[in-house]
């Protein structure tokens, strides 16, 4: 059986506390990114407001701590630092109906058998958790949302330090299974540094023997990209033939390279800003359908807070985002359900054996294969 998503059911607003909800009130931005006392801040779940007359209008895009502005029966869900003065803004904090707000989160809940039992083992995800249902999941999301989605990857240089886990991922781009890849200057020096010295941080991607003088690779090809003025003439000019970023370039995939306070070099196509590139970042957050995150903690709760947790299409249905964080430790995984990411699903192992055990089993849907 083909994968299906799961149907969205959505409130019943007949019940008497929605019947009855009053209508939403809005009060106007005193100054430019400033929002008026008592706002509602948003979350990443579905997020009706009454508009009045038995009108309830779903927030088309919703992401973690913005207000919502409504002009003319459209909702807008902003950045309190992007609010004009004078713009009419959401404000209440009660979340069912008290304030013509609904914050729903139920839509996609699957009915499931009632547990008897008030004291279990194993309720919690952790290292021992096994994952093969996870895994299965995700093959099929990925598979569905290839032709009828959009796959976004967030990684961190670990997955460029291996050579298995690096090749699956360029076969991964190459296959058409990412639709836009999120990272920072690491991950790109590194995926560069092993398509022009086999190298990650000096040290043999295969072997991990160290080689003589490694620790100069990553700054001598950051020192080329920049000479060359940009990714794209480097990989011409060095004569690259693979990687990530590779193939991205030739596969035409976007990706956004955020900027830190400890990058060397930067790579010319580094974003230095970070409001900047948290813009451009929620470009593709409002586009996914689902999210993998590598081995990256703050990039990873980063997008996390960006991304909602449905997408409404373009014929009015609605359907789930799936997020997926990778990493070796449960702290990770926690801390981005703490910054209130909850539906993330984690899978607990190393990056290296993640890609490769994901592209041993998506590689016979693969387009071609990678050089």
């Amino acid at each position: 059986m083909s994968f299906q998503l799961p149907q969205y059911t959505p409130p019943d607003f007949s019940a008497e506390n929605l019947r009855n909800a009053p209508k939403i009130k809005t009060q106007p931005a005193p100054q430019k990114g400033v929002a008026p006392r008592q706002f509602h801040a948003t979350s990443n779940h579905p997020e009706y407001l009454h508009l009045g007359n038995g009108k309830w209008v779903l927030a088309g895009e919703n992401r973690m701590d913005c207000v919502m502005v409504v002009k003319d029966g459209r909702i807008e869900v902003v950045e309190a630092r992007r609010l004009q003065k004078g713009d009419p803004v959401v404000i209440g904090r009660t979340e069912n109906g008290e304030d013509g707000i609904l914050v729903y989160t139920t839509g996609f809940d699957e009915k499931t058998e009632k547990r008897e039992d008030k004291f279990s083992f194993r309720t919690r995800g952790t290292r021992e958790t096994p994952f093969s249902r996870s895994y299965d999941q995700l093959y099929e999301i990925l598979k569905h949302d290839r032709d009828h989605g959009y796959i976004v990857w967030v990684l961190g240089p670990a997955v460029a330090f291996d050579k298995d886990s690096r090749d699956a991922m360029q076969g991964l781009i190459e296959s058409g299974f990412c639709d836009a890849l999120l990272a920072g200057n690491a991950l790109a020096t590194h995926d560069l540094e092993a398509a022009c010295f086999k190298t990650g941080l000096g040290q043999d991607i295969y072997t991990q023997a160290l080689q003589p003088l490694g620790h100069y690779h990553h700054l001598d090809i950051l020192n080329e990209v920049r000479d060359a003025g940009s990714i794209r003439k480097a990989i011409d000019t060095l004569n690259l033939k693979d990687g990530i970023i590779y193939a991205c370039e030739k596969n035409n995939v976007p990706y956004v390279l955020a900027g830190s306070i400890r990058d060397d070099g930067p790579l010319p196509e580094v974003i230095p800003d970070v409001y900047a590139s948290q813009d451009i970042m929620r470009t593709y957050a409002k586009k996914a359908t689902i999210v993998i995150t590598l081995a990256t903690q703050l990039h990873s709760i980063a997008f996390g807070n960006m991304t909602p947790s449905y997408q409404v299409r373009e014929d009015g249905s609605i359907r789930p985002v799936y997020f997926y964080i990778v990493d070796m430790t449960e702290f990770s995984a926690d801390k981005l359900a703490n910054r209130g990411s909850a539906q993330a699903v984690a899978i607990l192992t190393n990056v290296q054996d993640f890609m490769i055990n994901l592209w041993n089993n998506l590689a016979r849907n693969k387009k071609k294969t990678p050089l």
